[in-house]
C-alpha cells in the first residue's frame, strides 16, 4: 500500500537520488529545488509517496495560502505543485495511486482545506488525462505560466 508522508531529514538521500528526465523537466520542478524553496516558505510542504518497499516513487508539494492565490480565489484551497514520478518508477501506476489517496491525506493533515487546485501545462496531455481520471475537474480557468499556458484543475475535498 502506498503511503504519503511529509518530508523529513531522514528522507534526504531518497530525494537526492530521485531522477527526472528532460521531458519531465519541461513541466515540473525537481524535488531537490523544492526542498530549497520550502526552506524559505513555511507554506510549502514537500510530500513523498512511498511504495510498499519504502522507495520514494512520486513527489509533490502542497502549497497553502499565498501559493494558491494565483490560481484560485478560494481561501480554503491548497495548491498541488511540482508533481512528478521518479523516472525509474514511471508507468507503474504510482502517480495515480498517489493522487487517489491525496484527498484523504489533505483531509487528515489540512482539516480546513476544502479544495485541491493544480495547474497543468496545456501541452502536457498525459498529465491532464491522469488528473481527470483521478477526479480533478477543468472548470475553464486558464493562466499563463513560465513554461506556457496552464489549465487550472480542482478537486473538491469531501468533508466527513
Amino acid at each position: 500500500m502506498m503511503e504519503l508522508v511529509k518530508y523529513e531529514e531522514r528522507y534526504k538521500a531518497n530525494v537526492q537520488n530521485y531522477q527526472l528526465v528532460e521531458e519531465q523537466l519541461r513541466y515540473t520542478n525537481t524535488p531537490q529545488n523544492c526542498l530549497q524553496l520550502a526552506e524559505q516558505d513555511a507554506d510549502r510542504a514537500n510530500i513523498l509517496a512511498l511504495n510498499d518497499n519504502g522507495e520514494l516513487v512520486t513527489f509533490f508539494v502542497l502549497h497553502a495560502n499565498e501559493g494558491v492565490k494565483p490560481y484560485s480565489d478560494n481561501d480554503k484551497a491548497i495548491l498541488l505543485r511540482a508533481f512528478s514520478t521518479d523516472f525509474h518508477h514511471q508507468g507503474k501506476g504510482y502517480a495515480k495511486q498517489a493522487l487517489l489517496i491525496l484527498p484523504h491525506f489533505v483531509e487528515k493533515h489540512y482539516p480546513t482545506i476544502n479544495e485541491i487546485v493544480l495547474a497543468v501545462n496545456e501541452a502536457n496531455v498525459g498529465a491532464q488525462v491522469l488528473y481527470h481520471k483521478c477526479g480533478f475537474v477543468d472548470r475553464g480557468v486558464r493562466r499563463m505560466g513560465t513554461k506556457g499556458p496552464l489549465i487550472i484543475m480542482s478537486y473538491d475535498v469531501p468533508k466527513a
